[in-house]
């Protein structure tokens, strides 16, 4: 009742500025990849996203009375292209969202000038999660550090690591290298060999080199690290070697329900960890279809809508969604700015209760955001792929803070020095 009241609030305040306001609405662009290498993960993800905007402007004329205009801006995932889309788009925007971790390594110092915050929920760069020196930046609810984490200790449940071989099979780029750090320390901490296993741009869709080396230095688990194209490409070729498939194991974005499509009962085993988990069932999937797919708004279809990416595009709109209503209340008004949404995105407060009101239940663990902690450190839950679809192998799991959090100031200061002079927040006490 008291979120209602606050968001009764806010939407007076947008009544009394008048039908001006109301017309401008609230820009929040995103640089999506519909086309490009990368296309077949980018389309799900952005239409998950899309129409849960959609839905909330036709069942809510918005967030507090306000229009979202949720523009695209297309990349194909390519850094240039996505620079060029983060200057023509920061202007009016109150967010960016850059969609790859090598577009939000070349935006993150602009954002410090331009005083925009960034979104990347489950992407980008880890130290991120450090508010005092990244005061600009957020990728909540889970990093890429947090992931590595909890594929670690999942691992772990089967037996210690001390002694055993794990390859890490990852696109050669900022976002496949971005747990290497982590790993490097828990395998020197906890007794395990750690090979990397690079793939090219050139070489996603044939990986027969990789898996070469795989089957030569056998080791106790394959880590993925894959994106778009890359990720169909181990799975075939892993299930042509007959590598156990129990024992492969990917990132959050390497978790694809079409990848796994394409080798049926043969991807038995294989596993995905995951800070978001699709329910087709849930009432603000009832609304999108009500309010979006049924007015034929909708690009997605009904086999897309009920997969992992889709929802988590859902999810990761209702990040943003979250951000600029917790703005609101707290300001008072309905037409904020990209300041505003900086101070409604660390302090999210996305609980159990938070969750059923919205529908989602299930979808996404509780999670919430501060001054110190822009990452907010949900967890997830292992995925495994029965043949069919995934499903939870696990309960909700927990990243190891203690060792995450010393790792994200350690190299968040690291940055800062090497980008000197950079601005951190002295009144950010954690």
């Amino acid at each position: 009742m008291k979120i209602l009241a606050k968001l009764a609030a806010a939407s007076a305040a947008v009544a009394l500025l008048g039908t001006a306001a109301l017309a401008e609405g609230i820009y929040a662009p995103n640089l999506s990849y519909r086309t490009g290498p990368f296309a077949a993960t980018g389309i799900p993800l952005m239409n998950g996203q899309k129409d849960y905007i959609e839905m909330l402007n036709a069942r809510d004329g918005g967030i507090g009375g306000v229009m979202i205009d949720f523009d695209e801006c297309e990349t194909g995932y390519s850094t240039e292209k996505g620079v060029e889309c983060y200057e023509k788009t920061k202007g009016k925007a109150v967010v960016t969202q850059p969609w790859s971790t090598g577009i939000t390594l070349q935006v993150l110092p602009k954002t410090n000038v331009d005083q925009i915050p960034i979104l990347a929920p489950g992407y980008g760069f880890s130290p991120m999660a450090d508010g005092k020196v990244f005061q600009w930046a957020f990728n909540a609810p889970s990093s890429y550090w947090d992931g590595a984490s909890m594929i670690l200790q999942y691992l772990e449940g089967n037996g210690s690591l001390d002694g055993k071989k794990i390859a890490f099979l990852h696109l050669d780029h900022p976002y496949g290298k971005e747990p290497i750090p982590f790993l490097e320390k828990k395998a020197a901490e906890q007794g395990f060999e750690f090979l990397p296993i690079p793939v090219g741009l050139k070489e996603m869709q044939n990986q027969s080199a990789q898996w070469l080396q795989i089957r030569r230095e056998r080791p106790d688990y394959v880590v993925m690290w894959g994106w778009g194209a890359m990720n169909a490409g181990a799975i075939t070729e892993a299930v042509k070697t007959k590598f156990p498939m129990e024992n492969f194991v990917g990132v959050w974005w390497a978790g694809h329900d079409a990848d796994l499509t394409l080798v049926g009962d043969a991807g038995k085993g294989y596993k995905s960890i995951s800070w978001s988990f699709p329910n087709p069932d849930a009432p603000v999937m009832a609304d999108i279809r009500k309010h979006v797919v049924d007015a034929g708004n909708s690009l997605s279809n009904e086999t897309e809508m009920q997969g992992v990416f889709y929802g988590r595009g859902v999810v990761i709109s209702m990040v943003l969604a979250e951000g600029i209503r917790t703005a609101q209340e707290h300001f008072g008004k309905g037409e904020i700015n990209a300041s505003e949404l900086r101070w409604g995105l660390e302090n999210l407060n996305v609980t159990e209760a938070r969750l059923a009101e919205l529908g989602m239940s299930g979808m996404v663990p509780p999670f919430a955001t501060s001054c110190a902690d822009h990452t907010g450190h949900s967890g997830g839950w292992m995925l495994e792929w029965d043949g069919a679809k995934f499903v939870k192998v696990s309960d909700h799991l927990m990243p190891e803070s203690a060792a995450i959090n010393a790792l994200e100031v350690e190299k968040a200061a690291e940055y800062a020095e090497a980008n000197a002079p950079w601005p951190v927040n002295e009144d950010c006490d954690g």
